[in-house]
C-alpha cells in the first residue's frame, strides 16, 4: 500500500509516520485489503456511465437540479455580496437562517431548531446539550453511528436494546431508570421502520425523553414530507427530531429542534454550533426553496412508495432476503466482505450501482450492497434492475446468505413453537 510505502522510502515525500501507527494500519487495514478485498476497494468500483442506474445516493424526490432550488441560489449568489462568514452562535434573530429554522420547526410540528453543517454535527451537537454521565441514554442497535457517539461525547452511560424490540427497551427502562430514548424513524442500512408509537408509549411509561432521527423519512414520509413523527401524530409527544438535510433535501446541512426556550442554553452549550460556521447565504436560500418544493412533492412521494414496494417485491420473489426493511432502502446483505464484492461486480457489470455498506458502518459479518430507489426511475430502469438481479441470482446465490439461513432458522423455530403450544 502507498501509505507504508512512503514510511520505507529513503527520500520519503512527508516524514516517516510512528512505527506504531504503522503497526495499526497494517493490522486493522492493509491485512482486510489484501485478504479480504483482493488488493481493491471494496467500496470503489467502476465509475457508473451514462446508461448507468444510479441506486447509490440519497435525493430520494429526485429535485437536484429543481429550477425554484437553482433560482434561489444563484439569487443569493448575486444578491449577498456582504455577509459575515461567524460561528453560529453568534446570528441574530434578523439572520436569514433564524427565518428558516422556525419555517422548518413548525413544518414538523415544533416551535423552534438549530441548523447544522451536517446531519453528524446535528446529533453529536444535540446529544452532548440534553445527556450526561447522570442521564441513561436508550438507544437502537442500529441507530445511526452519529448517535452514539453523540451519546459518547455526552458521557452519558448507553444502553443498547434490539433492534425495534420494545420489550427489550422497556425492560432496560424499567433496570437502569428514566433517560433518553433514541431511535431512526427509518433506519438507514436496512430501509427498516421503527415501531414509533410503541416505543413512545414505552418511553413516557418510563419517564423518558425521546430522540428520533428522521433523516430517512423527512422529505418522503408524513404530510407534506414533514416526516414519520407528524404521519402518526406523535410530534407532539416526541421532544427532539434530528435530520440529515442530505438527503431528501438533497443538501448539506443537518438540522434539529428545540423548545425555543432553550435557545440560548443551546447556542452557549453546543460544541458543533459555536466551533463550526454557519452555512452560506446561498446554501440557506436552496434549503428554504427546498422546503417548499418538497411540500409540493405528493407525486414524487407516491411514485417513490411505488417504486419501493414494486422492487420489494421482485427481489422477495427472486430469493433475496430483504424482509428486514420496508422503505425506500433496500439492503442487499451478502455477509461477509469476499461476498459481497462478488456482489458488487456482478451488479456493477450490469450497469446497476448501489452502495457498498461494510465495517464500521456494519458489523463484520453483515456488510451489504445498499440500494436506494428515487422517485424518477423509469420503468425501464426498473426492469433492468428486476432483470439484473433475476440473471446474478444463480451467480450469488442469495437464499444462501447468512441473513437468509438464520431466517429460515427463525421460521422453523416458529413453526415448532406453535406446535407444541
Amino acid at each position: 500500500m502507498e501509505i507504508l510505502e512512503l514510511t520505507r522510502a529513503s527520500t520519503p515525500v512527508n516524514p516517516a509516520l510512528s512505527a506504531h501507527l504503522c503497526t495499526r494500519i497494517e493490522r486493522d487495514f492493509i491485512q482486510r485489503w489484501n485478504d479480504l478485498w483482493g488488493g481493491r476497494s471494496l467500496v470503489h468500483g467502476r465509475d457508473p456511465g451514462a446508461d448507468a442506474v444510479r441506486l447509490n445516493g440519497n435525493d430520494y424526490l429526485s429535485i437536484t437540479g429543481h429550477p425554484a432550488i437553482i433560482e434561489a441560489q444563484t439569487a443569493a449568489i448575486r444578491e449577498d455580496a456582504e455577509f459575515v462568514i461567524q460561528s453560529g452562535s453568534f446570528l441574530l434573530e434578523t439572520h436569514p437562517v433564524r427565518a428558516f429554522e422556525k419555517k422548518l420547526a413548525h413544518w414538523i410540528g415544533k416551535d423552534d431548531g438549530v441548523l447544522c453543517q451536517s446531519g453528524y454535527a446535528a446529533n453529536m451537537g444535540l446529544l452532548q446539550c440534553i445527556a450526561d454521565p447522570q442521564t441513561p441514554v436508550y438507544i437502537d442497535m442500529l441507530a445511526h453511528t452519529s448517535l452514539w457517539e453523540g451519546a459518547r461525547r455526552a458521557g452519558a452511560p448507553s444502553h443498547a436494546f434490539r433492534h425495534n424490540d420494545v420489550e427489550h427497551l422497556k425492560r432496560m427502562i424499567e433496570k437502569h431508570g428514566p433517560g433518553l430514548v433514541v431511535v431512526d424513524s427509518v433506519y438507514s442500512t436496512t430501509g427498516a421502520l421503527s415501531p414509533l408509537v410503541d416505543v413512545v408509549d414505552v418511553a413516557e411509561a418510563g419517564g423518558c425523553m425521546i430522540l428520533v432521527d428522521e433523516s430517512h423519512s423527512l422529505g418522503t414520509h408524513g404530510p407534506q414530507g414533514a416526516g414519520l413523527c407528524m404521519e402518526l401524530g406523535l410530534s407532539h409527544r416526541v421532544h427532539f427530531i434530528t435530520a440529515s438535510l442530505a438527503k431528501a433535501f438533497a443538501g448539506r446541512a443537518g438540522y434539529f429542534n428545540i423548545p425555543a426556550g432553550l435557545r440560548n442554553y443551546i447556542l452557549s452549550t453546543s460544541y458543533h454550533n459555536m466551533f463550526s460556521s454557519c452555512l452560506l447565504p446561498h446554501e440557506v436560500a436552496a434549503l428554504n426553496a427546498t422546503l417548499d418544493v418538497i411540500k409540493g412533492c405528493d407525486a414524487e412521494r407516491q411514485r417513490l412508495h411505488q417504486h419501493t414496494r414494486k422492487m420489494r417485491d421482485v427481489f422477495t420473489d427472486l430469493g433475496y432476503p430483504v424482509h428486514q426493511g420496508t422503505e425506500q432502502i433496500i439492503a442487499l446483505e451478502a455477509g461477509t466482505e469476499p461476498d459481497t464484492l462478488i456482489l458488487r461486480d456482478r451488479l456493477e457489470e450490469r450497469n446497476v450501482f448501489g452502495a457498498v455498506f461494510c465495517a464500521p458502518a456494519t458489523t463484520r459479518n453483515r456488510t451489504m450492497v445498499r440500494l436506494t430507489l428515487h422517485a424518477a426511475l423509469t420503468d425501464a430502469e426498473l426492469d433492468h434492475v428486476t432483470e439484473t438481479a433475476r440473471e446474478i441470482a444463480p451467480l450469488v446465490k442469495p437464499w444462501d446468505w447468512p441473513i437468509a439461513r438464520r431466517a429460515r432458522s427463525r421460521s422453523q423455530a416458529d413453526a415448532v413453537a406453535a406446535q407444541l403450544s
